[in-house]
Order: C-alpha cells, then sequence, then structure tokens
C-alpha cells in the first residue's frame, strides 16, 4: 500500500472510507508554490491516487490549502490499487485526470513510454533540485525526462507492535529476524499471535519478501533482481522465500493461520493489532501505520503504538526499504496547466507542512521543518530517511513493470499469496516468479 502506498505505498484502506469527514483548509504562511491567491478562480483541477480512509483525508488537507491559495477548485478520485489500468481507460473514454499520484517506478515508467506524460515545469524542477536527494529525482526520470515529484515517501522497514502485549509476554524489540520469530512464539504463548498479515493485499507480501531479500542478499543482488539482471530462480531468492516460508507456515505467527491472513487487508491488519478486541501483537508495514493507528484507533505512537527496524536477517545489515508516491500531469489533463501549478506547490514545504501536521505522513523534501512532526517517533523516522540519501533502496516490486509487480490477482501479488497458502515449494515459487517476471520484463 505498496503503496500507501504503495505508496504509502498503496495502502487500500477502505475499511476506513466511511470516516470521511469535511476537512477544513491549512495555510502554514509560507510562500513558496502559486503566488496569488485567486489566480485560479474557476478552474477544477481532478486529481487521482491510491489513497483512501485517513490518508486520502489528510491528501484532501493538502488540496484544500492549495484551493486557498489559488482558488482552484480539487477533485479527487481514487483509483484502486491498479493505477494504470485505470488511468489507461479515463484516457480512453476521454476523461483523462489532470494529476495522477503514481504509487510506482515501474508504472511511471510504463505512462511514459506511452506518451502519457507532460514533463515538469522549470520550476518545479528547479525546486526538486534544491529539496529532494538525487535518489528521487532519478526514480522520477525516463531517459533523461524528468516526469514525476515525489511528495510522499514512506519508510517501509519498521515493525509496529501493541507495547502492552510486550510487556503481558516479557519480551523486548528483537533486534535479529530469528530472535523476532522467537519473541513471536513467546507472544503466542501469553495469548496474542505474533502477526496480523493482510495477505488479501499482495503488495504486503512483497514487501515482507523484499526485506528479508535485502538484509539476506545485499544491496547488490537486490539491484540486480530489481532490473532482472539476476533470475528469480537464483539461489538467494530460494532462501529468501525459505525463510519468509518459515513464518507464513507457522500458526502462531500468523493470526488465524494463512486463510485468515489471504481474507485479511492492509487496513484490516492494522485493526487487528490497534483497534478493539486486538487479534495480534504486531503487524509489520511502513511508517504509514502510526497514522493509521493514530487517526483511526486513537493510539499515540511512540506511546501506545511502537515500532522497531526489521531486523538483520542471517547476520546482515538491516533493511532499509523505502516506497512513495510521485505527482505526474498527463498530456491528455483537460487542465494541465493548473495541474502543473498543483506540482508546483506540491515542491513546497508548505505543501508537505500541512500533511506533516495532520500524520501518518513522510516527506522526502529536505526543507520541511523536522519539527512539523507531531511526534517524536514520526520526526526520528523521518530525519532517518533524509539522512539515507541516496542509499535507500527503493521497494523492489514497485520498481518492475506493472504486470509483475502491481497488478491485483497477477505476477508477483498473487504468486506470494499462493506462497503464503503453501509455503512448502519455495524453489518451484521462485521458478513461477521468473516465468512471469521474464513475461513482464522481456527478457
Amino acid at each position: 500500500m505498496r503503496r500507501p502506498s504503495k505508496t504509502t505505498r498503496r495502502t487500500a484502506a477502505t475499511a476506513s472510507a466511511a470516516l470521511a469527514l469535511a476537512l477544513g483548509a491549512t495555510a502554514c504562511g509560507n510562500t513558496t508554490g502559486p503566488e496569488s491567491s485567486g489566480e485560479l478562480s474557476g478552474q477544477t483541477v481532478t486529481v487521482t491516487g491510491v489513497w483512501t480512509g485517513s490518508e486520502q483525508q489528510n491528501f484532501k488537507k493538502v488540496l484544500d490549502a492549495f484551493s486557498e491559495k489559488t482558488g482552484a477548485k480539487t477533485v479527487f478520485v481514487p483509483s484502486g490499487d491498479n493505477v494504470s489500468t485505470f488511468v489507461g481507460s479515463k484516457i480512453e473514454g476521454g476523461n483523462a485526470p489532470d494529476v495522477v499520484l503514481v504509487p510506482q517506478v515501474g508504472v511511471l515508467q510504463q505512462f511514459a513510454k506511452e506518451g502519457w506524460l507532460q514533463p515538469l515545469s522549470e520550476q518545479t524542477t528547479r525546486k526538486a533540485g534544491s529539496s529532494l536527494a538525487p535518489v528521487w529525482r532519478n526514480y522520477g526520470t525516463v531517459d533523461g525526462t524528468y516526469y514525476g515529484l515525489y511528495f510522499k515517501a514512506a519508510h517501509k522497514s519498521t515493525v509496529w507492535y501493541a507495547p502492552e502485549a510486550f510487556a503481558q509476554a516479557g519480551v523486548n524489540e528483537p533486534t535479529s529476524y530469528a530472535d523476532l520469530l522467537k519473541a513471536g512464539r513467546t507472544l503466542a504463548d501469553s495469548g496474542r499471535p505474533a502477526f496480523a498479515i493482510a495477505g488479501e493485499d499482495g503488495w504486503t507480501l512483497t514487501d515482507w519478501f523484499e526485506n528479508i531479500y535485502l538484509s539476506q542478499a545485499g544491496p547488490e543482488k537486490y539491484d540486480q533482481l530489481a532490473q532482472h539482471k539476476l533470475k528469480w530462480t537464483d539461489d538467494s531468492v530460494v532462501k529468501a522465500l525459505t525463510t519468509l516460508g518459515e513464518l507464513f507456515k507457522d500458526k502462531q505467527l500468523v493470526a488465524g493461520g494463512a486463510q485468515t491472513a489471504l481474507s485479511t487487508d492492509f487496513p484490516t491488519s492494522v485493526a487487528q493489532v490497534f483497534g478493539p478486541g486486538p487479534k495480534a501483537a504486531m503487524v509489520y508495514e511502513g511508517d504509514f501505520v502510526g497514522g493509521i493507528a493514530k487517526d483511526q484507533f486513537g493510539k499515540k505512537p511512540g506511546k501506545d503504538a511502537k515500532f522497531f527496524p526489521f531486523p538483520a536477517v542471517d547476520g546482515g545489515k538491516a533493511p532499509v526499504v523505502s516506497g512513495g508516491d510521485a505527482a505526474v500531469v498527463l498530456k491528455d489533463a483537460k487542465n494541465g496547466k493548473a495541474g502543473m501549478k498543483l506540482l508546483e506547490f506540491l515542491s513546497s514545504p508548505e505543501a508537505a507542512e500541512v500533511w506533516a501536521r495532520a500524520g501518518g505522513f513522510l516527506s522526502p523534501n529536505k526543507e520541511l521543518d523536522i519539527t512539523a512532526y507531531g511526534d517524536e517517533t514520526t520526526r526520528s523516522t523521518a530525519d532517518s530517511l533524509i539522512a539515507a540519501g541516496d542509499s535507500i533502496r527503493f521497494d523492489m516490486s514497485d520498481q518492475a513493470p506493472a504486470a509483475f509487480g502491481g497488478t491485483k490477482g497477477a505476477g508477483e501479488w498473487k504468486l506470494l499469496q499462493d506462497f503464503l497458502r503453501d509455503p512448502s515449494d519455495p524453489r518451484g515459487t521462485a521458478a513461477k516468479l521468473e516465468a512471469e517476471a521474464a513475461k513482464a520484463y522481456g527478457n
């Protein structure tokens, strides 16, 4: 949820859509972005993205701030997880949105190669040059042209837990993967299964694999696999799947077992840890878990909802996987000029500050004042994201062609769901992954 989304990575927070509120605009006094209030009066900017629930609510606060600043009206249209199919159908039907928040590098590249995107304006490009680390600009660039402005980032190497469950079981935050599984079994013995796993949303399973693979196999092989320069039948992939399978097959570790996990979506997995009547002690996903725990269940990050870094696997380094959502303007947009003005606004620390104050958000923008984040937990996470600079590894499935790494019921998402259902044959799963990857990458 990915993002979220994958975005966030993709955060299909459908369970919380009913919580939509009338959101007031928030202006923060910074004059970066569109300069004169009312310059876009009478114009409407249509924005599409994967966000629902609290993420959508908080992004609407950013759009409201843009409206207050420029006079433009904004409309947000949820795309569902499959942004590529949604946007393609809108373009084909002559009803393209102006701006799309793209949660996958592979999809952004696909959009650019289809000729769907406008290059970013000179002002946005100049602003991003000073406010974003080169890695974020590189992920938004296709064949030398800068199309995608990364607005929301995700730190996808965080394991969230209920402190009272840890206290009751007498376990501490684990620092190795082996200790993580050991702590999980101790938690189960004390009455709460270890993990709520959102197996219904295949993107969460890719995130599990990526963290294990990055730590176990190392960054060089991670990069090779992400580009399909290394085959999925490689022994390093089989080893990572075997490691993941140890978790998937253990009912003490997976709340309700695999069948329950396969019918659990991402927002429900967070509710199973931080909602009423908790069913698990931990949920692995990105920093955005904290925002959902806060907004929907009243938990205070750092106190009622804590996290620890995804631990090192087999003596490797602790992984740091990120994700993010890039804003693009479509060539077929009905109001592309106003859409580009929105991107100029999104490139400013002012826009990032609106969501940072609302919570459940990390910005890759170096110019955002760290004090804008509402709690110490988020501030430290944001600080580590910015400090990591170009050493971050972007979510692997987000870098893949959408047919392999970003489509519900297909490719990597489906094959890892099948593996959750039956993790007995890691080598066979690796062979199926390679067959799908070869088709999608065309090599």
